[in-house]
């Protein structure tokens, strides 16, 4: 009778303690150094950063995928800087109708644009984001063809 008692107490003691296991939450995960705004980028022009809001689009995403990189953009027509990728990124390009400074633009499939000017256009382009904040933006990019890192934020 004593082994059927202490077998029984046995097997109560197993079960409870599986229940108490089965009814603890999961710890909380607050480390949240490893957390990354996917919606923001940084691009860094010399000792100057700005952080550009990205659009939500397929374009964006497949942009997102490359950085970061670090990129020397050439000098166009005294209001952009542009960057032909090696690789092709998703289009849906639209009319640009009024370009706005920091509007960050894909011409084509693969010229990453950073205007730097505003300026009504008549060509197609599919937007990849825009510079939050453009003071000091023109100043950054300068006159000739700028090094920009792009990092996500």
């Amino acid at each position: 009778m004593k082994i059927i008692s202490a077998l029984l107490v046995s097997f109560i003691c197993v079960q409870l303690f599986a229940c108490s296991k089965n009814n603890e939450s999961e710890p909380l995960n607050n480390d949240d150094t490893n957390t990354i705004n996917e919606s923001k980028m940084r691009i860094t022009i010399g000792d100057k950063v700005f952080y550009v809001t990205l659009s939500d689009n397929p374009t964006a995403s497949a942009f997102k995928a490359l950085l970061p990189m670090t990129l020397t953009l050439s000098e166009l027509n005294n209001n952009e800087k542009v960057y032909h990728l090696n690789t092709t990124l998703p289009t849906n390009s639209s009319p640009g109708g009024t370009i706005q400074v920091g509007d960050f633009m894909l011409y084509g499939n693969n010229a990453l644009v950073l205007f730097y000017e505003s300026f009504n256009t008549s060509y197609t382009y599919t937007r990849l984001g825009k510079v939050d904040d453009i003071s000091g933006y023109k100043v950054a990019l300068g006159s000739g063809n700028v090094t920009v890192k792009f990092e996500l934020q």
